[in-house]
Order: structure tokens, then C-alpha cells, then sequence
């Protein structure tokens, strides 16, 4: 299988690693936590599922969907921009919906990626920011994840040296794994280089809805943003649908109606009542949010509290349902290998920050995706491996 020229350019994905060393140590009848992967926990809203059911009981539905979603859904995400940006978008030819918005970004990826074209992403940054493009047959230059000058100073040094120039930059805020906020004016520097210098910005808000404090904004609220910018967003966070598979693009139509044109030869859309679903649940986007919202802080306090009282100070983000911390002093840089520990002498489940990229060695991303109880427990736990092996 490694004679094959995307898997040898595809190192070992970093979920799979932890699911596997997860795996491992509950067939040995141990009790595992699992805060690796960012995989929610929390029911979708009742109200959802039961516009869900009913669509079901529709034979009409059973039938193929249209690739770009159904008008009902564009038009919602539209509505919902709206409301949430105060951006206008055209339902038919700035949105379309998509299998989630990993499966938005492979599919733009392969939409407007020539064999050897650079793209500009942030390390450490989730999977798919880089593979995405990797897969295409592009090339990944690395930028720094923090939203500010340190990005435009990077990216400039790409533009100059790299051959063939950059055609695109990747974005990421609130950032998986870093927990990094971007700002509206942070977005307005990114629109006037993107301009300046010819490249497309490819943002993903997949946490549009997962914050601690002010909400964070969109790109496509700079003016002449959907010139240059498309941006992705998900149900799965934001309001627990994970499973369902729904996102979303919204911006710039050519890069749209690249996208929509691959993803009509790769599959038909998702099941119809799911995307009448989706529609509904964006419509109640405001309420469902709030209570989402509210479960992962009260989670988060739990968390920050019980880690620090284990020995382990943890920095507090103001976005998504991760905490991305260094490894506590003294564990050294690698990640992967104190990931391990932890599940084979804590029984808990970290994801490794080298799988983000190399820049994310030495950290741990922590997701809030158990109650509070077994936060506390894990946390305990965590605390006791860490004193065994000062007493060493």
C-alpha cells in the first residue's frame, strides 16, 4: 500500500493513533476517558430530531438530494449569516452544503489544486488545512497560527521565494487546536494582502459558535471579502449534530462554483431529512447555541479547576471546546509519547499536538466532551501518574 503516491505523502492521521491505543487498553478491560477528539457528547436539541423523524415518514425523500444542498437549507445558512454577520449572501450561488466541513475543504482542495501548487497554512493547524491539499497534490509552506503580523511577515517570505507563488492561505479561528482568536481587523489585513498579492483566503469558523467570550467574527463581514474569501462552518459543534454530517461553504462564487462542479461527481448531498433538519436547527441557531455554549463553559471551569488542582496549570481559551496546553514541566516535548503514558497509567485519552504539525509538538489538545464527574475523575487521575513519576 505505501507504493502509492497519495498514502506515501499521508502520515498515520492522528485520531486513528489515539482511537487505536484507546482501543487497545479497553480490550484489556481498562476504563479509558477519552478527551482526544473533538467528538461532542451532548444530545441534538429534541426538537431537531423530531423534524428529522417526520421527514423520514416522507417517501418523497427517500430519493436522491441535490449535491449543492436543498434550497431550504442554502436559504437558511443564508438567513443565518444574516442575523449572526450581518452579511448578505446569495442562497444559489454563494452557499452550498456539504458533508461536513472536513469533507468542504477536501472537496475545494481538489477543486482549484494544480500538481505542485503552494498553499499558505497555519502549524500547527487540523489535519485537513494541510492534507487536504497534500491529497490534490499541492505543496504546504507553514505560517504561525497566531492572528497577527507574524502571519502577513511569513506569507511575504513565501510570495517571494517560493515557485510557483502561493495561490491561497488558509485561516483558522476560533484555530483547532490553538484556540486562537482572530479579530475584525486582523480579517481586514487579511483582505487587503489577499488582494494585494492575488490569493484566495480559505477561512474556517467551524467554532463560530463555541465561545467563552465575544463572539467571533467572520471574514465575509470585511467589505470586499467575498472577493478573495470562502468560509467554512459546521452543524457539528455548534449544535451538536456531529454525526449528521452537515456544513457548509459561503463567499466568493468562483470558488464556490468550483467546489459545487467537483462535489456534483462526488456524491449526491446527504439524506434529505437531515438537511431539513439542518435548515430548522439553523433557524434556532441563537438558542441552541446558547445552550451548547453554556454546557462546554460549565465543562471548562470543571476542567481548569481539577487539572490545576492535579498539578497542571492550563491555559483558558476564549473559543472552541479544546483546551491546547504544554505538556506539564518536566514531561519533556513529546507529545505522542506522554499521550500514551497517560492513557496506559491515567486512563485518559489526550490527542498528541504533533499530530497538528510539527509546530504543535510539545503541547496536548484537551477536548471538553465528557461530563464534569468524569473531567474530575480524569483529572484525579492525570494528577496521581504525574506525582508517581516526580517520586520516581
Amino acid at each position: 500500500m505505501d507504493d502509492f503516491y497519495a498514502i506515501r505523502r499521508l502520515p498515520p492521521y492522528v485520531f486513528a493513533q489515539v482511537a487505536e491505543i484507546v482501543a487497545d487498553a479497553r480490550a484489556q478491560g481498562r476504563e479509558v476517558t477519552d478527551l482526544s477528539m473533538g467528538n461532542p457528547d451532548l444530545p441534538t436539541p429534541s426538537s431537531i430530531v423530531e423534524v428529522l423523524r417526520e421527514a423520514v415518514l416522507d417517501p418523497a425523500s427517500h430519493r436522491y438530494s441535490d449535491s449543492r444542498g436543498v434550497q431550504s437549507l442554502r436559504e437558511a445558512q443564508a438567513r443565518y449569516y444574516g442575523r449572526r454577520f450581518g452579511v448578505k449572501v446569495d442562497p444559489d450561488r454563494q452557499v452550498v452544503a456539504t458533508l461536513g466541513s472536513k469533507n468542504a475543504f477536501a472537496n475545494l482542495a481538489t477543486a482549484i489544486t494544480a500538481p505542485g501548487d503552494v498553499v499558505l497554512v497555519p502549524n500547527p493547524s487540523y489535519p485537513i488545512h494541510a492534507f487536504g491539499f497534500v491529497m490534490a497534490g499541492g505543496v504546504v509552506r507553514p505560517i504561525p497560527t497566531k492572528a497577527d503580523d507574524g502571519i502577513f511577515r511569513a506569507a511575504e517570505r513565501a510570495l517571494r521565494y517560493c515557485v510557483p507563488r502561493p495561490i491561497a492561505m488558509v485561516l483558522n479561528y476560533p484555530a483547532n487546536p490553538t484556540t486562537e482568536c482572530a479579530s475584525l481587523d486582523f480579517y481586514r489585513e487579511a483582505v487587503r494582502f489577499a488582494k494585494k498579492h492575488d490569493l484566495f483566503i480559505l477561512s474556517d469558523l467551524a467554532y463560530a459558535e463555541v465561545y467563552f467570550g465575544d463572539p467571533p467574527p467572520s471574514i465575509l463581514e470585511v467589505p470586499g471579502a467575498m472577493d478573495v474569501a470562502i468560509e467554512f462552518t459546521s452543524a457539528s459543534k455548534s449544535f451538536s449534530m456531529a454525526g449528521w454530517r452537515v456544513g457548509f461553504a459561503v463567499g466568493n462564487e468562483r470558488l464556490i462554483a468550483a467546489m459545487t462542479r467537483v462535489k456534483a461527481y462526488l456524491d449526491y448531498g446527504s439524506f434529505a431529512p437531515i438537511q431539513h433538519a439542518a435548515a430548522v436547527a439553523l433557524d434556532n441557531a441563537e438558542d441552541i447555541s446558547a445552550e451548547v455554549r453554556a454546557a462546554y463553559a460549565r465543562r471548562l471551569d470543571v476542567l481548569l479547576d481539577s487539572f490545576a488542582d492535579a498539578g497542571w496549570e492550563l491555559p483558558r481559551p476564549e473559543a472552541s471546546m479544546f483546551v491546547w496546553a504544554k505538556l506539564p514541566e518536566g514531561e519533556g516535548e513529546d507529545s505522542l509519547e506522554f499521550s500514551k503514558r497517560m492513557v496506559r497509567e491515567a486512563g485518559v485519552a489526550l490527542s498528541p499536538g504533533t499530530g497538528f504539525g510539527e509546530g504543535g509538538e510539545g503541547h496536548v489538545r484537551i477536548a471538553l466532551v465528557d461530563d464534569e464527574a468524569q473531567i474530575r475523575a480524569a483529572a484525579r487521575r492525570i494528577g496521581e501518574a504525574l506525582r508517581l513519576k516526580e517520586a520516581a
